[in-house]
């Protein structure tokens, strides 16, 4: 993986997020030189310097976009308000949530995203997806050149990445360029639902799961007979529970085989394994909505795909780093093995030698994401040769 700053890998995932889903290296490093000395002294010291350095970048972009906007070049002002959502984002993702500024952040980077998307003309609708009392923010990428209802993919996020994060990968476009539509969702305990409406994570994913199948159904744009759900990161649990549950799905995968989330959390306390963001155990409280790391740890035991995974009768991918400092190799086995119902189950680990080896395969994210796209595309195709 490349590290910018040596020994420190939550700010080092930061850096290849970011270099993997639109950020451009000369941008990046302005927005790392001035840290190199702080990002010694650890993942939770110097955040707020992060942030300020990050952010500095972002607002020239925002700079030079109006300058771009007001010429015309409106392609060229949606592509610099991406890269400067996408800089306030990762700044943001690394804050702790008692810091005040960081709501005025994500709120900010929503902005930029929303004014990225209307600039730029992009194929992403925001949309709100009916669910309990109130609703889930999502995007909707509209599948390319199908005439009719198209395929869908539900795709699902994990612990700490946002809808806005899941558009920037390409992954939506990947799909839309292979005939397929996404919904990209801040499912409970994500992104804008957690920060500006409070809902906090669930373990029965089929329940926000099942809330966006109504939605695509509703549309009458999607094939109901070809509505998959794929996750990554923490998305690796929730999609395959809700594959398990929620008998619409005709696909899944597991982008990164988060098997028993909970038993991985006790693993942490023993200081096993690395942490995807600073601050990692008051994130995770607030996540989940509880107060203290007993409280947290009794409700993470829930979080695991023991004695589930024989309910999935559908084609299942199970995609794992060989390097996934997350999350351990041998849970992406248990998942395969586990799946014995699956018509199709594949499970691939990227090696050092293939690229894309770290956790979801963020060190090379395109490769392994046009390989999910691929896979996808072909169960779809076999799918419609059916029917």
């Amino acid at each position: 993986m490349f590290e910018y700053f040596p020994g420190n890998y939550v700010w080092n995932l930061a850096v290849i997020g970011a270099l993997n889903s639109g950020a451009l290296i000369d941008e990046v490093d302005r927005a790392c030189r001035p840290l190199r000395d702080t990002a010694a002294l650890g993942a939770d010291v110097g955040t707020e310097e992060f942030f300020a350095s990050w952010t500095a970048v972002a607002d020239r972009l925002e700079e030079l976009a109006a300058a771009d906007e007001a010429r015309g070049w409106w392609r060229s002002a949606g592509q610099k308000l991406h890269r400067a959502a996408l800089y306030v984002q990762v700044a943001e993702r690394l804050q702790s949530r008692h810091w005040e500024p960081r709501q005025r952040a994500y709120e900010r980077a929503l902005d930029l995203f929303a004014r990225a998307t209307a600039v730029g003309r992009d194929n992403c609708i925001r949309v709100e997806i009916p669910y309990g009392d109130g609703s889930l923010p999502a995007y909707y990428m509209k599948a390319e050149a199908v005439d009719g209802p198209a395929p869908c993919i539900v795709l699902w996020n994990g612990l700490d990445s946002t809808k806005e994060m899941m558009s920037q990968s390409g992954f939506g476009h990947e799909l839309a360029a292979r005939g397929i539509s996404t919904l990209m969702v801040d499912g409970p305990g994500t992104g804008e639902t957690l920060r500006l409406r409070g809902v906090t994570a669930v373990a029965d994913t089929e329940r926000p799961a099942g809330a966006c199948v109504d939605w695509l159904l509703a549309t009458g744009e999607v094939d109901p007979g070809r509505i998959g759900i794929a996750g990554w990161s923490l998305g690796g649990y929730y999609a395959p529970r809700a594959a398990a549950f929620e008998p619409r799905f005709s696909l899944c995968v597991a982008w990164g085989a988060n098997h028993n989330w909970g038993q991985m959390q006790k693993r942490r306390l023993q200081r096993e394994g690395e942490h995807p963001v600073p601050h990692y155990w008051d994130h995770v409280m607030w996540v989940w909505g509880k107060d203290t790391i007993d409280e947290f740890i009794a409700a993470a035991e829930q979080v695991t795909l023991e004695g589930i995974l024989d309910r999935i009768t559908v084609p299942f991918l199970v995609v794992h780093g060989e390097n996934d400092r997350q999350i351990p190799l041998e849970y992406a086995q248990l998942s395969y093995d586990q799946a014995v119902n699956s018509p199709l189950r594949e499970l691939t680990v990227f090696t050092a030698r293939d690229g894309g080896n770290e956790h979801i395969g963020l060190d090379n994210l395109p490769l392994v994401s046009t390989y999910v796209a691929d896979w996808i595309s072909d169960r779809f195709t076999a799918a419609k040769a059916h029917t």
